[in-house]
């Protein structure tokens, strides 16, 4: 029975509303605005009344001016939870927000009115579901229907709806509690507040609600003064600019928008802005790339005609000819002639300077060696040499045995002349890998390599000689670990130390360390291959190996070594010579050939004399 009175005060709001005349009888123009419906569909809520609340929304809506650029309209629905419909964004017809409403089911839970507001304002009004942005002053309108009491508080986030510039209409059918309307509604209540009760408060609301919605083209009724375009609101007006241009701060007149001015452009030479966007554009000499922000300089060179004899260069300008390291530029700006460097610099070469292209070296007269410093020669001293000397540290050595080969490896050291300039020293131990004990270039007094050779720590396991070989060649022989270039002709000496069979081949890299000019010995003790030893050993064999049958007489290798490697302190007959060695047999032999000559020329005057005697002394004995 309580159904029928509902049902009849429905019929009168529909009649109302369809008997209402619309805008265009009333000869007035809806102004833009951003419309959330806020729907209670709570358990209390019963269909036919959810359905009267449908047909309100679509009366409402037919009586707007809809589009992207007038009114847009969003709907959600709440009861325990929120759901969106359709955002401010969704739609711009009346038919499509008609299929819409149409399609809402009701959630029929519990009646969180707060909740449902906080959503409008956090969510539905924002610009990324649609709103306007606040300086266009579209009004933000939430028109709130609830039959019943909210199971949540309303009146906090109600306010700071309203201070966030939502205008909030509060909507109650029959049952509806008038405080929380009164708490949600924005000011002045008479005409935001409406508790849906009797045919009169039906027609004020939709009266008042229409005078709101429905209002006077104020920028057809004043002088704007706009200088591109007026926008017309409920009693008010704003101006706005066409595209590409901005309105300046008096509201009404419009300037161009300097698309370049905030620096984010990306044109890496020249920003042109032009109506509200712009352009990258490159300095002279260069071209724009596909990117349309990048510039690369012309390649003027690439075109062909240069002439140039050496090198063509780019420049913005044009072209410019380079020439390669050792010439020079000549006058035509393109030939190019080589250039002495031994006579236009202070090569401050000892000897002799030889000039080669972009460059120059210093070289020694034959039997010297130039020194390190790539400039000064030695003078018949005891001379210098790299010595890298290759370890056997397999287990087969023993702890104690390898003692002793420490002690071997420093008389060695003992014999040499090591200082920077002198003498460099590289120590290798080998087994089943290979490890640099220490490089060419990492001590420069015997006292430090005795030192580190002491330290060295005993590896064992097997006997990898080949892979030592290889490492001694690839690496310990490297400019990068100390050995001194091959234009400054030092010896290169690799001493191999070996007990026993190598578990590799040895063939290759030792004949490729002969080949790369070091001069190999080779060492043996014990259970050493004598084959294996002549195949590492330099040619002559017989003076570059020597084999010792245990570690205690291995000492006396020593002086078989200091024979070979320092032939001016040996003794014996060798046909090794030092450097001075050769140069007084030069001296000598030059010494001798002289003297010769001088007493050949000296015979030849004696036996002219005598001749011319002999010749007198027939025409004396003519005479008589």
């Amino acid at each position: 029975m309580k159904l029928l009175p509902l049902a009849a005060f429905l019929l009168l709001v529909l009649t109302a509303l369809e008997a209402r005349p619309k805008p265009s009888a009333l000869k007035c123009r809806t102004g833009p605005l951003d419309i959330v419906f806020v729907i209670d569909s709570s358990r209390s809520v019963r269909p036919f009344e959810f359905e009267t609340m449908r047909r309100f929304m679509i009366d409402i809506i037919g009586n707007l001016d809809v589009g992207p650029n007038a009114t847009r309209v969003g709907v959600i629905q709440y009861s325990s939870q929120v759901q969106n419909i359709f955002s401010l964004k969704t739609f711009f017809t009346r038919a499509e927000m008609e299929r819409a409403i149409n399609g809402i089911v009701p959630l029929a839970q519990g009646t969180m009115t707060g909740l449902a507001i906080q959503y409008a304002m956090n969510v539905a009004f924002t610009v990324q579901e649609g709103a306007r942005p606040p300086h266009k002053k579209i009004p933000r309108i939430a028109i709130i229907v609830t039959d019943g009491r909210p199971q949540d508080r309303v009146s906090e986030v109600a306010a700071h709806a309203r201070n966030a510039g939502i205008e909030i209409y509060a909507v109650g059918i029959q049952r509806a509690d008038m405080n929380s309307l009164r708490a949600m509604a924005s000011p002045p209540l008479e005409e935001h507040v409406f508790l849906v009760e009797s045919f009169e408060l039906i027609q004020q609301f939709g009266k008042q609600f229409q005078d709101k919605l429905c209002g006077v083209d104020m920028c057809m009724e004043r002088d704007h003064g706009c200088q591109h375009s007026c926008v017309s609101t409920p009693s008010s007006f704003y101006c706005e600019c066409h595209p590409g241009y901005q309105l300046n701060v008096d509201g009404k007149t419009c300037s161009p928008i300097d698309a370049c001015a905030d620096g984010r452009h990306g044109c890496e030479h020249h920003c042109i802005s032009t109506r509200g966007t712009y352009s990258c554009r490159c300095r002279a000499g260069y071209h724009l790339n596909q990117d349309k922000r990048s510039c690369t300089m012309i390649d003027y060179c690439s075109f062909g005609n240069h002439s140039c004899q050496h090198d063509c260069v780019s420049i913005p300008a044009g072209h410019r000819c380079r020439c390669r390291d050792g010439f020079m530029l000549q006058h035509d700006g393109k030939s190019c002639r080589a250039v002495d460097l031994c006579n236009g610099v202070d090569h401050g070469c000892e000897f002799k300077c030889v000039s080669s292209e972009g460059s120059f070296h210093c070289v020694c007269p034959e039997g010297q060696q130039l020194h390190a410093d790539g400039k000064t020669c030695n003078k018949c001293g005891a001379g210098h040499v790299d010595l890298v000397m290759v370890i056997d540290g397999s287990k087969s050595v023993r702890p104690q045995n390898f003692e002793l080969v420490k002690q071997f490896v420093n008389r060695i050291v003992d014999l040499l002349e090591v200082s920077p300039d002198g003498t460099h020293v590289g120590l290798v131990q080998y087994s089943s890998r290979v490890r640099t004990e220490f490089p060419l270039n990492k001590y420069h007094s015997a006292e430090e390599i005795k030192e580190a050779v002491m330290k060295m720590e005993y590896m064992e396991k097997g006997t990898m000689t080949g892979l030592a070989l290889k490492h001694m060649v690839e690496h310990s022989f490297s400019e990068l670990e100390g050995a001194r270039p091959l234009t400054y002709n030092v010896p290169r000496i690799g001493l191999v130390f070996t007990d026993g069979r190598s578990q590799d081949d040895i063939s290759e890299w030792a004949q490729r360390a002969k080949e790369s000019g070091i001069v190999m010995f080779a060492v043996g003790v014990g259970k050493a291959v004598e084959e294996e030893l002549r195949a590492i050993a330099s040619e002559p064999v017989e003076q570059h190996f020597s084999y010792s049958a245990d570690f205690t007489t291995m000492t006396n290798l020593v002086e078989n070594f200091k024979l070979n490697i320092c032939p001016e302190e040996g003794r014996g007959e060798t046909e090794i010579r030092s450097p001075c060695e050769c140069e007084a047999l030069v001296q000598f032999q030059t010494n001798t050939v002289a003297i010769l000559q001088s007493l050949t020329e000296r015979t030849h005057t004696l036996a002219q004399m005598t001749a011319r005697l002999e010749a007198l002394e027939k025409q004396i004995a003519l005479k008589k």
